[in-house]
């Protein structure tokens, strides 16, 4: 089976090499393996949805590529970082620098407004008070919350409040979002708003790698990749919906 498939653009440079990336947990006759030799690909400003049966090993994978668990074997580059079997500990840096973060549940802190909790994950990745102020409030620009920065997080729509994740994942300049599920709590407008935001951003050089149950989302990405049996390959929407199995094998 062929891992993953891939077109390069020539314009773009390849901005994170998974290469043979295994995970299991348990021990014994209880051993799970889960990813069974991760190989994948992502371009600098590419848009790349993964998809796969629950339980398949998506968020273990997006974990190990976070930064927030160790992978048994392989290897990921990711822009200036290599890492992939080392303990969490050792990667922090992957972890303020190279990757953000954006989830189905929006993790912000209630009694913060939109600016301040972007301003206060920004001082926790050791950014200096002026400067995390001016990144947070250039980051929700960016995501059309110019006028809703002192809003904390009730006083917003579900969609805003996801805005505000998405403007705390980018203030950090990581060239690589992770998002799981981001749209799960959303309705389809405010969805589909999300997935516009996205591809905006990846116009402007930052690559996502995103997690969804939602066909319809996942074929606005640039390629999709189905998970499953522990490996990733091409996926189209034919597949995804589990009318074709859109992989080819060898």
């Amino acid at each position: 089976m062929i891992n993953d498939i891939h077109t390069k653009k020539d314009s773009k440079k390849v901005l994170l090499n998974v290469n043979e990336l295994t995970k299991g947990f348990g021990s014994g006759r209880n051993r799970l393996e889960v990813l069974k030799g991760i190989n994948l690909e992502m371009n600098d400003g590419e848009l790349v949805a993964l998809m796969g049966p629950s339980g398949c090993g998506k968020s273990t994978l997006l974990n190990i590529i976070g930064g927030i668990l160790h992978a048994d074997g392989g290897s990921i580059s990711l822009d200036k970082f290599s890492y992939g079997t080392e303990s969490p500990s050792k990667v922090v840096d992957v972890r303020r620098k190279g990757v953000g973060w954006i989830f189905q549940d929006f993790h912000l802190i209630d009694r913060l407004s939109a600016l301040d909790n972007v301003i206060f994950a920004l001082e926790l990745a050791g950014i200096p008070s002026k400067e995390a102020h001016f990144k947070a409030e250039e980051a929700l620009i960016k995501v059309n919350l110019q006028d809703r920065m002192d809003f904390i997080p009730d006083q917003l729509s579900g969609g805003q409040q996801q805005r505000v994740a998405i403007a705390r994942a980018i203030a950090g300049d990581r060239p690589l979002l992770l998002a799981d599920e981001p749209t799960g709590n959303l309705d389809v407008k405010s969805g589909e708003e999300i997935m516009d935001l996205f591809k905006e951003l990846c116009k402007e050089g930052v690559s996502i790698l995103m997690v969804t149950h939602d066909p319809m989302l996942a074929s606005k990405a640039d390629r999709m990749l189905l998970l499953k049996d522990g490996l990733t390959a091409a996926s189209d929407i034919r597949s995804a919906w589990g009318t074709d199995s859109g992989v080819e094998e060898e």
